[in-house]
């Protein structure tokens, strides 16, 4: 669940005298997707003291020289440089043009600088990049896009990405999900500050839910079979793409190295300097997504489906896919059923021999999924060996990644508690 920020430890610094909190300092960047950088400017810039909203005071700030062109061609000018967010007790970056981009150096030494003088720092969808960058993720919970999340766990190791939170509040340093998981944050931010009531008063000005977390079953939650690009010129992409096509059959992470041809040691530290995963989490969630998929798709029994998916018993899938989507096996296919659109006719039943494997899973080794994201303890949970055991949005220009397209992830691994941070896995 998300951390509410009086159940988190006060990682805070003390803050600057010239800093104060209310003042919020908004970071644009030349290419910046509009929507992700209009929300911290409607949150904290508008005025909504007639509603019970105390008010913010709004510096938005160029983090580099103009212009600012953002989507559509659109060119922003920016009011403030810089040197306005040591007035800060606040800094959002809504998001960074490219994942494959270094951001200025200049603006990642004033994010430096205001998080050492005790400003709170936000990164919003891609601006979780800016922020690791920056070396403010180091040894933290952190989450991003679910797109991009095993690109960010991947090129910044020491950071705990965790793609199953709408938003991760480490104290003074604070990530969200995509899009409008940004809005999910700034109202958090504004509870914090000013209590439930002024957070509410908020929500219903936006007209969007005052408080939603990525448990409720209205907000499905999903697994990522994506894998970072560079695996595909790799020898083990064969071994990956073998075991995407045999999760039906009970196999382990040796079976795996044997087929590369390598130590278990040796296999297990190349797969996790490929993918940022280690094999055993990305076998569990490769085998639950497919239980997943199945629920979905077909009529088998839970009991079924287990063996469907290369658990040892239905005990061992109920344990994974619990602590991997938040339900059991058999709630979520009732929740799944119930949200989906009645238009007046049954929508066609899949046959179970087709549900197994859709065909254009089949064809693409970036079908894997990458979940090095938190950490895990996988001992004693019927698993006798290692068996395991949404679409996207669509890339605007403002996002440069190179990842495939592809259903969303979750890491497999305990729940974040409050107050607790993980630990990767190995």
């Amino acid at each position: 669940m998300s951390q509410d920020s009086a159940a988190v430890p006060d990682a805070a610094r003390k803050l600057a005298a010239r800093r104060r909190r209310e003042i919020v300092a908004v970071l644009l960047f030349s290419g910046g997707p509009i929507f992700e950088s209009s929300i911290p400017l409607s949150v904290f810039g508008i005025d909504r003291q007639d509603a019970g909203v105390p008010r913010y005071r709004l510096l938005v700030c160029a983090g580099e020289d103009a212009p600012l062109r953002t989507t559509g061609g659109l060119e922003l000018s920016a009011p403030y440089g810089l040197e306005a967010i040591s007035r800060a007790g606040t800094v959002v970056v809504p998001a960074w043009r490219s994942i494959t981009q270094a951001p200025p150096p200049a603006a990642l030494d004033a994010l430096r600088r205001a998080h050492e003088e005790g400003a709170r720092i936000v990164g919003l969808c891609t601006g979780a990049f800016v922020l690791a960058a920056a070396g403010l993720l180091d040894g933290r919970p952190a989450t991003t896009h679910w797109m991009y999340a095993p690109t960010l766990a991947k090129r910044y190791p020491s950071v705990h990405v965790d793609p199953r939170e709408l938003f991760v509040d480490d104290g003074d340093v604070l990530t969200s999900a995509g899009t409008a998981a940004g809005i999910d944050l700034c109202l958090h931010i504004v509870r914090t500050d000013h209590g439930a009531d002024a957070a509410n008063a908020l929500a219903r000005r936006l007209v969007v839910p005052p408080r939603r977390t990525a448990s409720d079953l209205g907000h499905q939650r999903y697994l990522d079979r994506s894998l970072p690009e560079e695996i595909g010129a790799d020898p083990l992409a064969e071994v990956v793409a073998w075991a995407l096509e045999h999760l039906h059959e009970q196999f382990d992470v040796e079976t795996l190295a044997a087929r590369a041809y390598m130590s278990r040691r040796t296999f297990d530290r190349r797969f996790r300097s490929l993918t940022g995963s280690a094999p055993l989490q990305w076998l569990i969630t490769q085998r639950v997504l497919q239980a997943q998929r199945l629920l979905e798709t077909s009529d088998y029994s839970v009991d079924e489906v287990a063996g469907r998916c290369g658990f040892r018993s239905p005990v061992a899938l109920r344990g994974h896919f619990r602590r991997q989507l938040g339900a059991s096996p058999a709630a979520y296919r009732a929740a799944y059923r119930a949200r989906r659109p009645q238009n007046g006719a049954p929508e066609p039943a899949l046959r179970p021999e087709r549900a197994e494997r859709p065909e254009r899973e089949r064809a693409a080794l970036g079908a894997g999924g990458a979940d090095r994201f938190s950490a895990a303890s996988l001992a004693g949970h019927g698993l006798a060996t290692a068996e395991a055991g949404d679409p996207g949005k669509p890339q605007s220009d403002a996002y440069a990644s190179r990842l495939p397209e592809t259903p969303v992830g979750r890491g497999a691994g305990r729940p974040v508690l409050p107050g607790q941070r993980e630990r990767p896995v190995g």
